[in-house]
């Protein structure tokens, strides 16, 4: 099970433009609507550049906490890339953590243009599987692009975020933060797209 943890400190690691800060002000649209008090802590500078990003969110019934939390202590990460997933679980996971990781890579251009290497998708999900107790993987880009728009895959993961039944969010907690922030643009597309990523969570956490 994620743990109950107060605060509940989840971080959702990318790459700039894959939606990182939309994800990240979603969730804490629909937990503030449910009574949470939650604080959010963004990197913003390479958002622009296809660097890495990540936010930190930690999630209270009781008080605000600051927004970055110890390193080691993040009860559950959100890899809207593989290779970030990565790379942040050994600085703020641990072997409690739970990772929700879309498999799809965005690589670097040191990879692009040959200089850099970048590791097999399946010896990435290895790797995780060996350092985090329970690790969900879903085809978020494939999804996205299945449905007609790559930038859809942050609201797969935000749906694989709620499958771990950890926090009490549903879809029509979803469509209300939505339409809220966002006007309520391409709804039914990023409706759809939550309820596959909340699904395939579900369906391999029944597996467990």
């Amino acid at each position: 099970m994620v743990p109950q943890a107060d605060p509940l400190n989840v971080m959702i690691a990318g790459v700039g433009g894959q939606g990182n800060l939309l994800a990240s002000r979603l969730i804490g649209t629909m937990l503030v609507a449910k009574g949470f008090k939650v604080t959010i802590g963004e990197t913003l500078g390479a958002t622009q550049r296809g660097g890495a990003v990540h936010s930190f969110l930690r999630i209270s019934k009781k008080k605000n906490y600051s927004p970055q939390f110890p390193g080691g202590s993040a009860h559950i990460i959100i890899g809207l890339e593989p290779v970030e997933a990565l790379r942040n679980m050994g600085p703020h996971g641990s072997p409690e953590t739970v990772a929700v990781v879309n498999v799809r890579p965005i690589k670097p251009i040191g990879v692009m243009s040959g200089n850099l290497d970048y590791p097999e998708i399946e010896d990435l999900k290895q790797v995780l599987k060996e350092i985090t107790k329970r690790v969900f993987f879903i085809d978020a880009t494939e999804k996205a692009l299945e449905l007609g728009k790559p930038v859809f895959t942050n609201m797969v993961m935000i749906g694989g975020l709620v499958g771990l039944g950890v926090l009490p969010l549903d879809i029509n907690d979803f469509q209300t933060a939505f339409v809220g922030l966002t006007k309520g643009s391409d709804l039914e597309l990023n409706l759809e797209a939550f309820q596959y990523g909340e699904g395939v969570v579900r369906q391999q956490s029944s597996l467990e």
